[in-house]
């Protein structure tokens, strides 16, 4: 009987990598083609295209096209919590997440944000996924927040931060793609965070 192969071998650690490379190839060609055609013009023959893969391939790794743009949007929520969790035990939980977003915001493309958020606005698929995935965010924010805290008399507090967290950031981003996106996204992550605190004051 042929034994299972060791999850830490070499022969594991390259299927992972090819299943991680297919996926972002998939991801990068169907999210071009949907910021350049638009949504409901792509269609599954054309990612999978020019991908160069499979419509069984494509499958594998999504269940529909909406599944393409939230796994988009999956990588942000991850990158944004691992940004979070590194920032100093010295600033308080807002101060860490309005850092961590001014920081992430300026790798972001404009271009493409815009074209991302107009492509949100004129699909009702989209929105319903992009609620869920602010949803999930506010979730995974509160308990970033609360781990890197330390304390559990915290948790109201970590999920009051998420919750203003992720409203700053969907109304920031509504106003910013509305706008043109004219003005540095750390500038306006800036803006809406200092807005938060004047209401309080």
């Amino acid at each position: 009987m042929q034994s299972k192969a060791n999850p830490a071998s070499p022969a594991a650690g390259l299927r992972a990598r090819k299943r991680q490379e297919t996926r972002e190839r998939l991801t990068k060609a169907a999210m071009m083609l949907f910021l350049e055609r638009g949504f409901e013009a792509t269609t599954l023959d054309d990612i999978v295209a020019a991908a160069d893969v499979s419509r069984r391939t494509f499958f594998h790794y999504f269940a529909s096209k909406e599944d393409v743009v939230l796994a988009w949007q999956e990588d942000g929520t991850a990158a944004l919590i691992a940004a979070v969790a590194a920032r100093p035990a010295t600033e308080s939980m807002l101060q860490a997440a309005e850092n961590a977003i001014a920081d992430m915001v300026k790798q972001i493309d404009p271009r493409e944000a815009v074209a991302l958020a107009r492509l949100k606005r004129d699909n009702p698929a989209l929105q319903a996924r992009d609620q869920a995935k602010y949803e999930g965010l506010e979730r995974e924010l509160a308990n970033a927040l609360l781990k890197r805290a330390n304390h559990k008399n915290d948790r109201m507090k970590a999920r009051l931060v998420a919750m203003i967290t992720t409203g700053a950031m969907r109304v920031g981003s509504e106003l910013w793609a509305d706008d043109g996106a004219r003005e540095k996204p750390d500038l306006v992550a800036k803006r809406l965070f200092a807005a938060i605190r004047a209401i309080f004051e």
